[in-house]
């Protein structure tokens, strides 16, 4: 197994159609796929049905085919991310403890099968849809397809690289942060989350019910759009279903944040992936203050929407508090703290942003935003699940409070092989134009990397001295990073250690090297990248050739000579942990 290519919603429905494959034909082919893709990673699937069931499915497709039925997705086979109900396998919602056994499948799942889907299986997610990047679950961690070191996106990782893998031609995802889109990001995927109640969520476990949406991941534009055809009207068993008439966007004016509102938590390659990505554009570029949906979005989990998710869960956090995944225990316990005047307060203040959004559309045709502002390895994002996750949804949050469409579009791809993408967002109602949109306004999208299948990593050795030293308070960022420890070394006798002045707490500044751990390429440009953004002051510090005693040479942390003013010379005292014992 060396590539698995993309699966193709409209080919294989015309191909069915017409008689040039059958849906046996096909499924045969994905049960191929699942089995090789079992053995790189298992985590994408919480549960599926089995070869001979996949096999009757596709029998049957082909029977209705024979019989004169015209099938808009005839044997096209789909993936459902597991907080939305399909008959025959259990609902989890990542929570064992909450497992049930479905009757009736969701109305959007009843509509695709009627056209002739075929669902393969339910996909594995944050636990209840808590989170936008897919390390929250009991079920185990589905990886990015294209680097399997960092983090899918969430909460729908694991139908996101379900779609990206090749093992289905779409997927059913949710939205209520930004779940159907930063997935989407960073596996090169399309990502379209329609306006709130154009696509029917009975049958969805509820993360906020009055915000959540059933969304679609997809490997082509045309391919989501086929899938909206089918799944979007309204639904009377819905309470929260919309009747919607569209709503044409132009593509004159697109908004865009003002310079200082664009967040990259340190990554200046993101800043970079979004720059050529606008640079692509044929239209106006206007810069818009993002505070108001900043405001917006902040409401959702430093707000009282936080008690949505409690209610959602409140007889399972109080009969069985441990079944919970312990960070998503944590957020939700969040929402026993508001009180029915805070949720007023805070719905009163949403209508006033509300209104400032929708006299932003008379400005703007449509936005052009990040889909997300970084990316993350999964160790890091282990290490610090809570702050991390929240800087993936900067420019998510506030969509759908503010009772938007978007659709996420790749762009680019980050040195990793992890994708970034820029999301469309306009009005409620603007589904279709957006969908039409994506497909002229932005240029030929990047061919993605080749797969992750072997999780086989460029690795470089780099000595580091003072905090990062073994067992010294800044080793973590090593390890976190998947760094190992190789051994002790002494540098080239040319070298100096310094110990620079006024510096809190003590640091060295110098080209020694203590320790020589192995650590994946770029793990540490991306640390001090991010570390230099945090920081009060512009540091004198590089990464950069160390030779060592022995003459062979390693990345190491080196100083601009201005670093030597008023500090220290040590080098006699041979390292920096005698320095600091004097």
């Amino acid at each position: 197994m060396t590539a698995l290519d993309r699966l193709s919603v409209e080919a294989i429905a015309a191909d069915v159609r017409s008689g040039r494959r059958t849906a046996a034909d096909v499924m045969e082919e994905v049960i191929r796929r699942l089995d090789c893709y079992d053995a790189v990673q298992s985590a994408v699937w919480i549960s599926r049905f089995d070869a001979a069931a996949l096999r009757a499915a596709a029998a049957a497709i082909d029977q209705r085919v024979a019989g004169g039925e015209a099938l808009p997705l005839a044997g096209v086979p789909f993936a459902v991310k597991d907080n939305i109900d399909v008959v025959g396998l259990d609902t989890t919602a990542g929570c064992p403890a909450f497992s049930y056994a479905p009757s009736r499948p969701a109305t959007v799942v009843e509509r695709l099968v009627a056209a002739g889907a075929i669902p393969v299986g339910k996909t594995n997610l944050d636990q209840f849809a808590t989170g936008l990047n897919g390390t929250r679950s009991p079920y185990g961690i589905p990886r990015n397809a294209y680097n399997r070191a960092w983090v899918s996106g969430g909460s729908s990782s694991g139908s996101a690289v379900a779609v990206a893998a090749g093992l289905v031609a779409f997927a059913l995802g949710t939205d209520t942060a930004g779940s159907g889109r930063v997935p989407a990001a960073f596996n090169h995927l399309i990502g379209f989350k329609p306006t709130r109640g154009r696509w029917s969520s009975r049958g969805l476990v509820p993360a906020c019910r009055s915000l959540d949406c059933i969304t679609v991941f997809a490997g082509t534009v045309e391919d989501a759009g086929l899938v909206d055809d089918i799944v979007a009207g309204f639904d009377r068993e819905d309470s929260f279903s919309r009747a919607f008439d569209d709503v044409p966007r132009a593509r004159r004016r697109i908004g865009i944040p003002r310079i200082d509102q664009r967040p990259w938590f340190g990554d200046i390659e993101s800043g970079f992936l979004y720059d050529a990505a606008l640079a692509g554009l044929d239209a106006e570029l206007v810069e818009i203050d993002m505070a108001p949906l900043n405001e917006a979005a902040r409401l959702l989990y430093n707000g009282p929407w936080i008690a949505e998710r409690t209610a959602a869960l409140q007889d399972l956090l109080r009969d069985d508090p441990d079944a919970i995944h312990p960070v998503v225990r944590s957020i939700v316990d969040e929402g026993q703290a508001y009180s029915a005047v805070d949720a007023f307060a805070a719905s009163y203040r949403l209508a006033d942003l509300a209104r400032v959004a929708e006299e932003m559309w008379a400005t703007v045709d449509l936005l052009a935003l990040p889909t997300a502002p970084t990316s993350y390895r999964v160790a890091e994002m282990l290490a610090a699940p809570i702050a991390l996750n929240a800087s993936l949804g900067a420019y998510t949050n506030f969509v759908n409070l503010l009772d938007m469409a978007a659709i996420a579009v790749p762009t680019g791809r980050y040195h990793s092989g992890v994708g970034f993408g820029i999301t469309l967002m306009g009005p409620a109602g603007s589904d279709r134009s957006l969908i039409d949109l994506a497909k002229t306004l932005l240029p030929a999208p990047v061919v993605p990397p080749p797969l992750d299948l072997e999780g086989r990593m460029e690795t470089v050795k780099l000595a580091v001295v003072g905090a990062h030293l073994k067992d010294m308070p800044l080793h973590w960022q090593l390890t976190s990073r998947d760094a190992r420890f190789v051994g002790e070394a002494r540098t080239a006798p040319a070298y100096r250690l310094y110990a620079m002045a006024e510096s809190v707490p003590p640091s060295p500044r110098s080209c020694t090297a203590a320790t020589a751990p192995r650590s994946r390429s770029k793990s540490m440009s991306s640390t001090w990248r991010r570390s230099a953004a945090s920081s009060p002051r512009s540091r004198p510090l590089a990464i950069g050739t160390v030779t060592l005693e022995d003459g062979s040479q390693v990345k190491g942390f080196v100083a601009e000579p201005r670093a030597t003013v008023n500090a220290e010379d040590i080098t006699a005292l041979g390292g920096w942990r005698r320095y600091l014992q004097r």
